[in-house]
């Protein structure tokens, strides 16, 4: 396989840390996995002292099977593997964790709920607001930020930190572990147990990191612990690529990789083999606006090729009926329908265009399901209403909407798995010293 000189130069490095820009479609996978093939055949480095580590198990499968194809020999000696999967294993030699020791998300949003049901707040959609605090709570872990001094973007401090603990509580008493938990415990096991940490170090020789633009803090820690004394990183990333800062991804870390390693080379692969001048050029223009990145110039291998078009519509009923017309017109000049493509930002914003491709009988498939307009909370709501005047008073119907809308009525006045109303009436007669009149439930 014919290389560029700056592939040639990345595949070749020798010792030490290097940072390689690789724009898209610019070959770094073939670069990392050809790179791992010339460590072991043509330095001598025994294939047991590499450590190739991938942000997805699709991404380190598909490195394992390129090298193995390439060298023509099983991959089993060279470690490919998820940043996850690679710190489990330490935590598993440490600590003898097994598999069924790592949480479930199913768990993980029920261990949160359980918290919630102590507080005193009511959400709108409680699916949602639960997804969100255990991202928060993520970002915590792997931040390696202090709770004192962290302030909640979805409630309030105090509120957070209820949640947090009695997360953590339950994970505590279950013996579970969440994914940022196996990062949290390596850390700290490489921290305080200067003969495990030497023994990793004298086994991982030469790491190399794909998608390195989307590491966050505690992972690009344990990784330096790792690297040392050697330092032989080799990491490969866009910072214009980085999208999940919002999983914790810190892109600084990258565009900071050279202050934190003054010997380190920098190599940027500037060739694009998969697309034509005109989309790497406005690809270019656009990114170009954004002020805290690597300055980068790409250019196509591919050379010319249709011009970047950009419409706007009045409306999305507008848009949907273009798109369709246009996806028909294409077959009828001959393209089949199987090599076109729409792609769009959220799951959400195909459903008017699924309804018209139905109508003009366009085939398609989708990467994701659509959503389903009575998953919703608002759905879910009016449903529930509709149980409760047709007599289904069960406490777990009740409580979705007894606040739906603000009714300020305590979940303790629920105190049966069968709600009656004048028990909730004298609960909060009671509570308050005076009868109060649930007018608002007449409807049911």
């Amino acid at each position: 396989m014919a290389f560029n000189e700056t592939q040639k130069k990345a595949i070749r490095h020798g010792e030490g840390p290097m940072l390689v820009l690789a724009g898209p479609g610019s070959g770094k996978t073939t670069v990392i996995t050809n790179r791992v093939r010339y460590l072991t055949e043509k330095s001598g480095v025994d294939p047991s002292c590499i450590l190739v580590i991938t942000f997805t198990r699709a991404a380190a499968r598909e490195m394992k099977e390129r090298y193995e194809q390439m060298t023509q020999a099983g991959a089993g000696r060279v470690s490919f593997g998820t940043f996850h999967s690679v710190f489990f294993l330490m935590l598993k030699l440490a600590y003898r964790y097994q598999a069924a020791n790592i949480v479930k998300e199913e768990q993980r949003i029920h261990f949160v709920k359980e918290a919630l049901e102590g507080c005193d707040l009511e959400v709108e959609d409680e699916g949602e607001f639960i997804s969100a605090v255990l991202s928060e709570i993520s970002m915590v872990k792997g931040e390696l930020l202090n709770l004192d001094y962290y302030y909640a973007k979805n409630c309030s401090e105090a509120v957070f930190k209820k949640l947090y603990h009695g997360y953590e509580e339950r994970l505590r008493k279950s013996g579970l572990l969440d994914f940022d938990d196996m990062l949290v415990m390596c850390y700290e096991l490489l921290k305080e147990r200067e003969d495990i940490l030497a023994a990793w170090q004298n086994k991982y020789r030469y790491i190399l990191i794909d998608e390195f633009q989307d590491i966050n803090r505690i992972q690009y820690e344990i990784v330096k612990m790792l690297a040392r004394p050697r330092n032989n990183l080799f990491i490969v990333g866009d910072d214009d690529q980085s999208i999940y800062r919002f999983r914790g991804a810190k892109p600084e870390i990258m565009l900071g990789f050279e202050r934190d390693y003054p010997d380190a080379k920098t190599l940027l692969l500037d060739t694009n083999y998969r697309s034509s001048r005109q989309i790497v050029e406005a690809a270019g223009r656009v990114i170009s606006h954004n002020r805290t990145r690597f300055p980068k110039k790409i250019r196509a291998a591919r050379g010319d090729g249709r011009d970047v078009i950009i419409r706007e519509w009045p409306s999305p009923s507008e848009e949907n009926l273009a798109i369709a017309s246009e996806l028909r017109d294409y077959y009828d000049m001959g393209v089949p329908y199987e090599n076109m493509a729409v792609l769009y930002r959220t799951n959400l914003g195909p459903r008017l265009l699924v309804e018209k491709l139905m109508e003009y009988n366009i085939p398609f498939r989708m990467r994701d399901a659509l959503p389903n307009l009575y998953d919703h909370w608002i759905a879910r709501n009016v449903l529930a209403y509709i149980k409760a005047a047709s007599g289904d008073l069960s406490r777990a119907n009740i409580l979705t909407i007894i606040n739906r809308p603000k009714r300020y009525i305590s979940r303790d006045a629920l105190e049966h798995q069968n709600v009656s109303w004048e028990a909730v009436k004298s609960f909060i007669r009671i509570k308050t010293g005076c009868w109060t009149e649930l007018s608002s439930w007449n409807m049911i």
